[in-house]
């Protein structure tokens, strides 16, 4: 060999000698982690631990570890990890999830509190798992929970240092059941675990979070071990109660030197003390006060909390507070038409809070404007509006300055100024090509953070509304505040979707589809369904998505310890519509199993793409829906073809292109003309699907229109089947798999109570995939979960459930009465067991028997309206009953108005009243 090539190699072989060495120097080979867990899969799923690393430095690293199976049930996986000494390991936690094929999250166990334990390199870690599905208990864990029973809220877990042994065993549970004054310690059947004497047990340590650890030198023990855990009186230190069912094991597990078994199973087996409480449901534009200007306020929420103290309530339920302007008209009282998830309507400023006009001719002015507005007994939305807006203006011009200054306004803006910074953009960027419409001004200002940043430090009117934001804030957060402190919990409204023009479609139209609209399919209440005119969310956007909603939902917990999730079968399918029709007929599910040419035609319906898909019309037809108007139908607005038929010309052969035409002709002709038209363009028997060609869904309600008559009976029979298999059968597994990893991912991170409206048309997948996720679901009488009852029994609520006799989209219990005189006498027959003939009028003795009915009803949450809990009190309730109802689903020109006819001044001062109720809420204790 060559001098020169020995010379080489030798040097090569120093180099890597010298790398060896200088690796070993930085890293070393630390402890193992050995995972083992039984969990069925199905075929093409496999099980993964991801693995989090956190060093000295607060640095995360991540491992997703495959797990091995050899029989699709017991999985295992083992790694072992090299540290780098510049950065030591401190704690690791970890998790499971479900992948499928192709790497994509199916399913993650739940990790709101995590598996976390302290990093120590000279020992192996053995953990047997369970998969953690949410706790039963999991309300234990809210924050409405431990606002009403003032439990102080909990420190997270952390990764407690235990002293470890040449072996060790280490004992973790989670014990949320205990109460204040106890804690938790384990006895088992060997002598250093105290020999099942119930003197001798071993105290655990708290961790954070309800969880408690304990580790235990198990040095020449026999194992298996049996044990059990218990609960101590931390006064007296004495043994209080044993944990219910078999004792716990830890099965076949060894434990060899210098390795550490951790057994963390199931939760502590006690049973929870049963929490219920009642509360008042009212939007903040309804209350009322002495210092209110025309519409509530956040001011008047504190005020409202001071209330429901009074009578023992201990939830207060407000609707959206989201600011909704868009045209400063009244269509923008409108709670769920928000023009931003995060801004707060500036009509709900208290006025005073931000302090008053310099000019006294113009505070005196306003002072007489006040006093005019709180004299209705409606909000008028436009009037409020126009007054707000000039009191803050002038206040504005005084204090904006100094107040933008401040160090608590430049906290707010740092923290808040994501989403803060788009809004204010968009709300002047608006106003400036004077349109609420956003597609009119969306090409002259496509959403670009840095160009809307440098926009926003040069414009003065920007200004103002984080001037107003920064209050609005501060005045939420104080009431909400105030009512934790005086065990409150206020409980919030997420809505199914933002307006049309928001700022979410400019700023994340990736999170959209703008050419779809949310809404409900036909009903006997609406006939032509309800389109909201929502843009349907995208739920292909994933990552970013799911972060935008957990932003959103971090920025609610400020404010509230409880949320109502609007129209939930909404994460389940959408009925989503076309955005060229107006009303909701020619709508469909989203997502869904839409139906190819081949699947019709087997099903025995020969498919016929112009007839079915096209609008039907014919001469029989036009006769019947326009009668002396058809000649003129016939001309203007159609085009002859074969056989007798006719198509509709290509300037109205959609809702909205006929809505357009007719704009602004209101008289009698016009309106039936263009009623006829918007129905015949609705006279299909498929929708054809927007995103997947030659795939179809039956039109719902069909076979209610003519062109259903020109089937044959073969052919009705046909379009039965596939009809009743789309709508009732075909999609209740798959909705409930998609929702079910839709809402879990969503909720994953919050402690609200979430609540769940789950009323109307529901699949049978929405009920087992609340109950495992834990949501509470809304039980109304009048509306009852199942077809054999006209009305639902208290007594079947489940527990795990709000119980109400009306929402805000019905009609008030006394205003049903009334309205339904022939329900009204069943339902005093049967669920109220009285005899004779029902009284034409509600006496407040009836209410408050339904009243106190609902109270002792076994659900979690009594949530009555406002209008409600007053029916009961012949002084108090309203004089005019149809005054008080707050909306109307299926009237889309409600004004949104309602305002309460009585004080908050005045209710605290009812003091018999209010006796009364805190009577029968501590007697039906809650």
């Amino acid at each position: 060999m060559p001098k020169d090539e020995k010379t080489f190699i030798k040097r090569r072989a120093f180099q890597k000698i010298h790398v060896y060495l200088h690796i070993q120097n930085l890293c070393s080979v630390l402890m193992k982690l050995k995972f083992s867990i039984n969990y069925n899969t199905i075929w093409g799923q496999s099980l993964h631990v991801v693995i989090i690393y956190t060093g000295t430095d607060s640095r995360e690293k991540r491992q997703n570890l495959p797990m091995l199976t050899q029989d699709g049930c017991c999985w295992t996986a083992e790694t072992a990890l090299m540290e780098s000494r510049r950065n030591p390991i401190t704690s690791f936690s970890y998790y499971y999830q479900v992948e499928d094929g192709d790497g994509h999250v199916v399913r993650r166990e739940w990790n709101l509190v995590s598996r976390v334990y302290a990093f120590d390199s000279t020992k192996d870690y053995i953990f047997p798992d369970q998969w953690r599905d949410i706790p039963l208990q999991m309300h234990l864990y809210s924050d409405a929970y431990l606002t009403t029973t003032r439990r102080q809220r909990p420190q997270p877990v952390s990764a407690h240092r235990l002293p470890l042994y040449r072996k060790t065993v280490v004992f973790r549970v989670s014990a949320p059941q205990l109460k204040e004054g106890e804690s938790l310690a384990i006895c088992g059947n060997h002598p250093a675990i105290g020999n099942w004497n119930p003197v001798r047990f071993l105290p655990m340590t708290p961790v954070g979070d309800y969880e408690w650890m304990l580790s235990v030198n198990v040095d020449g023990m026999p194992l298996p071990l049996e044990y059990k855990y218990v609960i101590v009186d931390d006064a007296t230190r004495t043994l209080k109660a044993w944990e219910e069912g078999d004792n716990r094991t830890s099965d076949d597990h060894q434990v060899r030197d210098g390795e550490v078994l951790v057994l963390y199973g199931e939760s502590l087996r006690v049973k929870e003390e049963t929490w219920r409480a009642a509360g008042v449901v009212i939007p903040v534009f309804s209350l009322r006060s002495e210092h209110s200007f025309g519409v509530g306020d956040f001011g008047d929420l504190r005020r409202m909390v001071d209330w429901a103290v009074a009578t023992g309530m201990k939830v207060v339920q407000v609707l959206p507070v989201n600011d909704t302007t868009s045209t400063h008209s009244w269509t923008d009282a409108h709670p769920y038409n928000a023009i931003s998830a995060f801004a707060l309507h500036p009509h709900y400023l208290e006025l005073a809070q931000i302090g008053e006009p310099a000019d006294a001719a113009a505070m005196t002015a306003f002072k007489r404007q006040r006093r005019e507005l709180n004299s209705y007994a409606y909000c008028d939305y436009m009037a409020v509006d126009r007054v707000k807006s000039e009191y803050v203006d002038m206040v504005f011009q005084q204090e904006g300055a100094k107040t933008l200054q401040s160090a608590e306004y430049r906290t707010f803006f740092e923290a808040n100024k994501w989403w803060l910074v788009p809004y204010a953009a968009f709300c002047v960027l608006r106003d400036k090509y004077n349109t609420s419409r956003f597609t009119d001004w969306k090409e002259h200002a496509t959403f670009n953070r840095k160009a809307v940043e440098e926009f926003f430090a040069q414009t003065d009117e920007v200004q103002r509304i984080c001037f107003v934001q920064y209050h609005l804030h501060k005045q939420l957060k104080a009431a909400a505040d105030y009512a934790r402190r005086q065990g409150v919990a206020l409980k919030g409204d997420l809505a199914v979707g933002v307006a049309h023009d928001s700022v979410e479609t400019w700023v994340y139209p990736q999170f959209f589809n703008a050419d779809s609209q949310t809404g409900t399919p036909p009903d006997r209440y609406s006939p032509n369904g309800q389109n909201w005119a929502f843009p349907t969310w995208r739920w292909e956007a994933g990552k970013e998505l799911f972060e935008w909603f957990h932003r959103r939902f971090a920025h609610m917990e400020q404010f509230f310890d409880a949320f109502r999730i609007d129209h939930v079968v909404g994460y389940f399918r959408t009925w989503e519509i076309p955005s060229q029709y107006v009303y909701a007929t020619c709508g469909h599910f989203s997502p869904a199993l839409p139906m190819s040419e081949a699947e019709i035609g087997q099903a025995g319906l020969p498919f016929r793409r112009e007839l079915m898909t096209r609008p039907f019309v014919n001469d029989r037809l036009l006769h019947k829906i326009f009668g002396l108007h058809a000649p003129y139908v016939r001309e203007h607005f159609l085009t002859a073809k074969a056989y007798g038929l006719y198509d509709i010309k290509p300037d109205y052969d959609t809702q909205v292109k006929v809505c357009r035409h007719f704009e602004g002709r209101n008289d009698e002709n016009s309106l039936w003309i263009k009623e006829g038209l918007l129905r015949l363009l609705q006279n299909v028997l498929f929708v054809e699907d927007p995103r997947h060609a030659e795939m179809y869904h039956p039109r719902f309600g069909a076979q209610t229109d003519s062109v259903y008559e020109v089937l044959t009976t073969e052919e009705k029979d046909a379009f039965a089947r596939l009809y009743n298999n789309y709508f009732y059968q075909r999609h209740n597994d798959f909705w409930g798999y998609d929702a079910f990893k839709r809402l879990s991912r969503l909720l994953a991170d919050t402690r609200m109570l979430v609540c769940a409206e789950d009323l109307g048309m529901l699949p049978a997948c929405v009920e087992p995939t609340l109950d495992a996720l834990r949501i509470l679901s809304l039980e109304v009488q009048d509306m009852p979960k199942t077809d054999t009852f006209e009305f639902a029994h208290l007594d079947a609520y489940p527990y795990r459930s709000v119980a109400t006799f009306a929402t805000h989209d019905m009609a008030p219990m006394r205003l049903w009465w009334e309205e339904n005189p022939g329900r009204a006498q069943r339902y005093y027959a049967t669920m109220m067991q009285k005899q004779g003939r029902a009284p034409e009028k509600m006496p407040a003795q009836v209410a408050e028997e339904i009243i106190a009915r609902h109270l002792y009803c076994s659900s979690m949450l009594c949530m009555l309206s406002l209008q409600d809990w007053l029916a009961m009190d012949n002084t108090l309730r309203s004089r005019n009953v149809r005054d008080e109802r707050i909306n109307q689903p299926f009237d889309s020109f409600n004004p949104w108005r309602y305002r309460m006819h009585v004080s908050i001044e005045q209710l605290l001062k009812a003091s018999q009243f209010n006796a009364k109720l805190k009577t029968m809420i501590s007697r039906s204790k809650r």
